[in-house]
């Protein structure tokens, strides 16, 4: 579940306090990464695994922006991003195969130490620092797990946005209500 479903102080939703926008983050720059150092630029799979990243990260940021006014256009940017999110996860997973690397198993001492550090560690630069000294086949198991976090923290924020949709109605509902206010202090 979401830490924070904060407001600035202005008044603005802030969406860098969401689990979901700060584990993107680093999905996102884990990926810059390894595609930077392991993925020939001129490989299409370069660009594509980058622009899945990013966009599971930019869509969050715009549906968040969204939600203000439109609960539907909200939902859908996050299910793109959760949708961008696994098709960069099997991007990672063909690499591995491609190559004849191993792909952690989920009783593994290194997934299940990933998994614990996934749920404690939201800060880009400690996952940079970390693979600084790690081959590919180990950054693509990192981002793998960390995927599979998202997708779980990505998808109970979508539930919670859909609960919260139901609970509070739509901006026009919100505008029909003030309308409604409006209309029956006058009379």
């Amino acid at each position: 579940m979401e830490r924070s479903q904060s407001y600035i102080d202005n008044g603005h939703r802030d969406y860098s306090t969401l689990l979901c926008y700060q584990k993107a983050v680093v999905i996102y720059d884990l990926t810059y990464l390894f595609c930077s150092r392991y993925i020939d630029k001129k490989d299409r799979t370069y660009d594509q695994m980058i622009q899945a990243a990013r966009s599971g990260k930019q869509n969050i940021v715009e549906g968040y922006a969204d939600a203000t006014t439109s609960y539907e256009m909200a939902l859908k940017l996050y299910n793109i991003a959760l949708g961008s999110l696994m098709e960069l996860l099997e991007d990672y997973k063909d690499y591995l195969r491609t190559r004849g690397l191993q792909r952690w198993k989920i009783e593994s001492k290194e997934n299940k130490a990933m998994r614990q550090i996934g749920k404690q560690q939201y800060d880009s630069s400690y996952y940079l620092d970390i693979a600084k000294s790690r081959t590919d086949e180990v950054i693509a198991n990192m981002v793998i797990v960390l995927i599979h976090q998202e997708s779980i923290i990505l998808k109970n924020f979508i539930s919670s946005e859909i609960e919260r949709f139901a609970k509070e109605g739509g901006f026009r509902e919100k505008l029909t209500r003030i309308r409604l206010d409006n209309r029956n202090r006058r009379e």
